[in-house]
């Protein structure tokens, strides 16, 4: 009896002293959350972006596709066409880029359709082996086509599916084994609520809320032996109020928050039974969560376990929201200025950027123009960038919604 005493004594004093000895990587303060194509997250047209990247609540133009495709069925225009183009890294090269184009159509007072495509290019890549040989060029670049159908169930309220195909073509034909492209679908679904307009003191106004759960779809990999990396599916959040002044001024004002539901990285450690405190290449001490949840999830575990898997608990858990507020002056219908500002938690990736633009109308194209400057230590790809976009409107004005 005493023997199995000392055992069990023995085997405890193990435990803590394996306990003791664990050692937590020092690079775990920042937990910023990564996943694949984040060209998607890119805001691809110049009304959005010159408003803080925002676009779930505002209201319905060209580009909804890409935030709340469920705005369609609140379009006054029976169908459109934008296209967009947005520089990125033009302080270091210029060939780099995203690239947008969208078609809507409102089929009736119920229901309407959209298509685009979104293109990332990388720009060229030269590979040289020596002086003798003609450089080779590289393309690498990224693309998304989707598809959506909005529904008006009430009056004031409408909701949308979209359908996403991705192709990620990153590897380098000659220097990867197999440079195949990556590809995977994905799914969007929101919904958009625009009030009447409703009589106050000195103006009219009109209330604005719309939601979107972005990117839901499979895990991928670029490559056959590489780590699975999780879509962003995004949360989007927002609503708006519209002053209406007169027949000739309005000013609309939108908050927004966001949320990516993907997994936290944990805190990892691992147990020092040498003490060099040095993990041993030889698989004999194995890193292991000390703080936080797997993230080795299916897609759909991960939406749900992102809201309860921070390291920190819920204080984290609140630094992953980023958050944005728009607004935007539009006289006549001709004529709009735009401000927007954007914050993301210094843990969590630090964008915080303030963001200016104007757009025009002439006949029946629109011209937009927004600028963006950093507010953060980290500097944004996007600094100093002038983004632009075009909006044909095909046909005369089909529907009155105001």
């Amino acid at each position: 009896m005493k023997n199995k005493i000392l055992i069990v004594l023995a085997f405890v004093f193990v435990l803590k002293l394996n306990a003791q000895e664990t050692i937590i990587f020092p690079n775990q303060e920042r937990r910023v959350i990564t996943t694949g194509v984040p060209f998607l997250l890119i805001a691809p047209d110049a009304r959005a972006a010159a408003m803080g990247d925002m676009g779930v609540a505002t209201s319905v133009d060209a580009f909804s596709q890409q935030w709340n495709s469920s705005k369609y069925v609140f379009s006054e225009t029976k169908q459109g066409v934008g296209v967009s183009y947005t520089p990125y890294l033009s302080k270091l090269v210029n060939d780099i880029f995203l690239g947008n184009v969208t078609y809507f159509n409102r089929l009736d007072e119920r229901s309407a359709f959209a298509a685009s495509l979104r293109y990332f290019s990388l720009g060229d890549i030269e590979f040289i082996n020596n002086e003798f040989e003609e450089p080779r060029i590289q393309r690498p670049n990224e693309l998304s086509i989707d598809v959506s159908y909005a529904l008006r169930l009430t009056d004031q309220f409408g909701m949308s599916v979209a359908m996403r195909y991705l192709r990620s073509d990153l590897r380098i034909q000659g220097v990867d084994g197999d440079a195949s492209a990556a590809n995977t679908f994905g799914v969007d679904i929101s919904g958009y609520y625009q009030s009447e307009e409703e009589a106050y003191a000195d103006f009219n106004g009109r209330w604005r809320m719309g939601f979107a759960i972005q990117n839901i779809g499979p895990k991928f990999q670029y490559d056959d032996t590489g780590l699975d990396n999780f879509q962003p599916t995004t949360l989007r959040l927002g609503g708006g109020f519209d002053f209406i002044f007169d027949d000739y001024n309005k000013v609309a004002v939108t908050a927004e928050v966001t949320k990516l539901l993907v997994p936290t990285p944990p805190v990892y450690g691992f147990v020092d039974l040498d003490g060099d405190e040095e993990q041993a290449n030889d698989g004999s001490e194995p890193r292991i969560i000390v703080e936080g949840k797997d993230p080795d999830v299916s897609f759909l575990s991960g939406m749900f376990q992102s809201f309860g898997d921070a390291p920190d608990g819920f204080s984290e858990e609140l630094k992953e929201f980023t958050w944005s507020l728009g607004a935007e002056y539009t006289y006549q219908d001709s004529f709009a200025f735009r401000a927007g500002y954007f914050n993301e938690s210094e843990d969590k990736g630090a964008r915080k950027f303030l963001a200016i633009g104007a757009g025009f109308k002439a006949n029946i194209v629109n011209v937009d123009l927004s600028y963006l400057f950093s507010a953060s230590k980290v500097q944004s790809p996007l600094e100093n960038t002038l983004r632009f976009s075009l909006t044909f409107n095909i046909g005369e004005r089909a529907y009155n919604e105001y």
